[in-house]
């Protein structure tokens, strides 16, 4: 695996692909490339970077795992390629930008569009085999997103962080909340969104804060 982070990256995560952990997670999936299919593809495992650049980060969206499906994941969280139908809890979250913000559904579910606005879209895990949820977990992975969100945490300030479920909300009790604005709710999951995902208003907030601090809103 070849890591081509985007530039603006590259001076704060230098230092984690010389760690051990990240060699050993580098040869994992090298070798498991020989024997599945994984997604997403190889250049667009590090593509939530290539997209949003750390200098005009202004939100950050915590996922878990790429999608697992043929011609899904994009290395954007939640996101999908076009033409692709959209995944259940992708779908909620359009039906929440609805009626939050009384926007139609999108023809698309690539989320590009709110990663060029300063959005990144951040999974936990960067990469699945094909068809098995949860393949490359406690590989390496997770040490890596934790610098990433430590990173934000410590140089940046006024960055929303939207954490839905209670995996994303353990994983960011690392933020500093003194410093940044944290969003909690449910998980958009058909099995968790009727229990505080619905109603939650996290795109209006987004942007009243947003707008609050002199940066642009996003167009969900």
């Amino acid at each position: 695996m070849s890591v081509n982070i985007a530039p603006s990256w590259e001076p704060h995560l230098r230092e984690e692909f010389e760690k051990q952990y990240f060699t050993e997670l580098t040869e994992f999936i090298k070798n498991d490339i020989k024997k599945y299919k994984i997604y997403p593809p190889g250049p667009l495992i590090f593509n939530a970077f290539e997209k949003c650049s750390f200098e005009d980060l202004k939100v950050v969206i915590l996922g878990q795992d790429p999608y697992h499906g043929q011609g899904q994941a994009n290395g954007l969280c939640f996101s999908v390629n076009d033409d692709v139908r959209f995944p259940p809890s992708l779908r909620n979250i359009f039906k929440e930008i609805k009626e939050d913000l009384g926007k139609d559904i999108p023809e698309t579910g690539n989320l590009e569009r709110w990663a060029s606005q300063g959005v990144l879209l951040l999974n936990a895990t960067l990469t699945v085999r094909a068809g098995m949820a949860g393949s490359h977990q406690k590989k390496g992975w997770e040490e890596f997103t934790d610098a990433v969100i430590k990173v934000i945490s410590d140089k940046k300030e006024g960055v929303v962080f939207i954490l839905w479920g209670a995996y994303a909300q353990k994983k960011g009790a690392i933020i500093d909340e003194q410093k940044h604005y944290v969003l909690k709710s449910a998980h958009p999951s058909p099995f968790s969104a009727d229990r505080g995902f619905f109603g939650n208003k996290h795109f209006s907030k987004v942007n009243t804060y947003l707008e609050k601090a002199g940066k642009k809103p996003v167009d969900w």
